[in-house]
């Protein structure tokens, strides 16, 4: 029998990210996946949405290209169908490639599901493996609700959104998280009739409460309807019908439930290291990635400084502390103070940045580029440069990246 120095059952970005830091180091592997290598995020999250968001945003922008009669065209329309194959396309080619680099790297991917068979055994297929140490990165599912339980038909999980190869004309969202905003924005850009059904007293509540306010401006600009303190009490799968806590019934076609997810349970002994969104912590792709990257190399991270975004048009990023955490020096610039914005017709937005002692505390930005941005506020929290220091650099010009140098300098 080959003895593994490793025995990874899950192949997503936990998974696979601690196999390749695993063979990186000349350690013999197996990494055990019972459906796609690329788990969640390549398969069935970050990756489809945002191919499903790029066609939005373009569709989105053209539209209001005809309105200013800068494009012309004799029909505006759109083949969601199409669009739904090249997200196919996407997720199948990034997934060939990384499977291909797993090869390459002399990893055994067994295509079986896997369960602890014991202390340093994993069974699979009626086999078992003997492994030195064993990761176990088992993921997530989309979370149900009691009462709302996902049929495929009224009532979709975020895994039925993707199959979705027809647009509703109505839907109604559960859930105003990542996934419930990015669902919103995709929709509501191919002229859905979007409702929103939020329990918490703000959109996107995990949001710097100023975040929460603008995104609740920018869907009554676009025509999202959205309901706070307010959840979904029953559906009527007959009348195509959702009653919600406020007392108000709405029609829909869909009733997406985008109310979090639970992870993936899977019975562990002591010696087992449980990584990714099984572990119950931050469930994000990222975060799994530097789990796995501390698990097998020892490299360090700093849990109070991941960064989150919400990808859509305009995009919402954040790291550490919220205005609603404390008292801090603040300062906030508005993104049409930015010369790159107005020629990218972008204006939609701010930076806003939260000091304490002289060091960044936190950082909430709506913005194009908010995803690159952010990261680079992440980087001069991580090194706890002081914002004195911060203003010595060069930022070029026109960009957005030099709103963060204008913020500084106004502090």
């Amino acid at each position: 029998m080959t003895v593994y120095d490793y025995g990874i059952i899950g192949g997503g970005p936990a998974g696979y990210s601690a196999a390749i830091y695993a063979a990186k180091l000349g350690k013999s592997v197996v990494l055990f996946e019972k459906d796609k290598i690329g788990g969640t995020c390549l398969n069935r999250g970050c990756i489809p949405t945002k191919t499903f968001l790029h066609r939005a945003d373009l569709y989105m922008e053209f539209k209001a290209g005809v309105k200013k009669d800068i494009y012309r065209a004799a029909e505006l329309g759109f083949s969601f169908e199409k669009i739904s194959d090249e997200k196919e396309t996407v997720c199948n080619n990034l997934r060939k490639a990384l499977e291909l680099v797993l090869k390459t790297m002399k990893i055994n991917i067994v295509p079986y599901e896997a369960s602890i068979a014991g202390s340093n055994k994993i069974s699979a297929n009626g086999e078992i493996y003997e492994c030195s140490k064993i990761i176990a990165a088992t993921g997530a599912k989309p979370r149900e609700i009691k009462g709302l339980e996902f049929e495929g038909e009224l009532i979709l999980s975020s895994d039925d959104m993707l199959n979705l190869k027809q647009l509703p004309k109505k839907i109604v969202i559960l859930g105003s998280g990542a996934i419930g905003i990015e669902w919103a924005r995709i929709l509501s850009a191919f002229d859905v009739d979007v409702t929103i059904a939020e329990a918490a007293p703000n959109l996107l509540p995990l949001a710097d409460i100023e975040v929460s306010k603008r995104i609740a401006r920018i869907f009554k600009k676009a025509g999202i309807t959205f309901h706070t303190d307010c959840s979904v009490i029953s559906a009527d799968r007959v009348n195509k019908t959702v009653t919600l806590s406020n007392g108000e019934t709405v029609e829909t076609d869909i009733l997406f439930v985008a109310a979090g997810r639970s992870k993936c349970n899977i019975q562990t002994t002591d010696d087992v290291t449980v990584i990714g969104d099984c572990a119950g912590e931050i469930q994000l792709a990222h975060y799994a990635t530097c789990q796995a990257k501390n698990v097998i190399l020892g490299i360090p991270y700093n849990k109070e400084l991941i960064p989150s975004v919400v990808y859509g048009e305009p995009e919402i990023a954040w790291v550490g502390k919220r205005e609603q955490d404390g008292e801090f020096k603040k300062v906030l610039l508005p993104i049409t103070a930015l010369g790159k914005a107005q020629c990218d017709n972008c204006t939609e937005g701010f930076i806003k940045i939260l000091v304490e002692d002289n060091k960044i505390a936190g950082a909430h930005i709506i913005s194009k580029e908010a995803s690159a941005l952010i990261q680079q506020i992440v980087i001069a929290m991580q090194n706890d440069i002081p914002v004195e220091k911060l203003k010595e650099v060069c930022f070029a010009h026109p960009t957005y990246s030099e709103g963060i140098f204008e913020g500084l300098m106004r502090l």
